[in-house]
């Protein structure tokens, strides 16, 4: 059985909202965040101590985005994948890697300095908050005339894309939510299956 784990609210909820959208049989555990502190047998299972970790069988991953990708081509047939010979395959696969390497990388800074370590680098917290949002003028852009990125459904690139729209409100950078990324990130977090992705949490036994 697959099995992935995670803390709450982090980068592996791209792979378990993936699964729970698919209807996937998994094994989720849910760790103290930072698990490498907290639960420091956890560099025993991933020597990096990063989250998310995906074991299925002899496969082993460490990347979310990578996650989501692996699951719908192993898992599927899937509507959550678009497919070599649809139009949109390039853009499809530019969102996926966009929503780490462009979105999300900046916002790692903030999260470190401004909750992991306050007052060591303000300055970083305030221009890396500015860096995100200037990168949001790509998505903000496109969704002017579309409500899915890709292919006129949902899919993974919707999932990879719209985390970092919930690592932006937990941070705070409201200025973010321009009027078109509000709309799509207000339609996207009503998903059942994100509801559920979000809503698991770590329990102290």
């Amino acid at each position: 059985m697959i099995k992935i784990w995670g803390t709450e609210a982090s980068r592996a909820m791209r792979p378990i909202w993936t699964a729970e959208e698919m209807g996937i049989d998994y094994e989720l555990v849910m760790m103290p965040f930072p698990p490498r502190m907290f639960m420091k047998e956890y560099l025993d299972i991933n020597m990096l101590g990063t989250i998310p970790y995906l074991i299925d069988g002899e496969v082993k991953m460490t990347e979310s985005v990578a996650m989501s990708q692996y699951l719908v081509e192993k898992y599927g047939p899937t509507d959550l994948r678009v497919m070599p010979d649809e139009p949109d395959y390039p853009a499809y696969l530019n969102w996926l890697f966009h929503s780490d390497a462009t979105l999300t990388f900046p916002q790692t800074v903030v999260l470190r300095y401004k909750l992991q370590e306050p007052g060591v680098a303000d300055a970083a917290v305030e221009g890396y908050s500015r860096w995100f949002v200037s990168r949001c003028k790509l998505l903000e852009t496109t969704l002017n005339d579309r409500e899915y990125l890709c292919s006129n459904r949902f899919t993974i690139a919707d999932i990879c894309v719209s985390y970092a729209f919930v690592v932006a409100e937990s941070l705070g950078i409201e200025q973010a939510f321009k009027p078109n990324i509000k709309r799509y990130t207000d339609m996207l977090f009503e998903r059942e299956a994100f509801k559920r992705s979000k809503s698991y949490k770590f329990e102290e036994k």
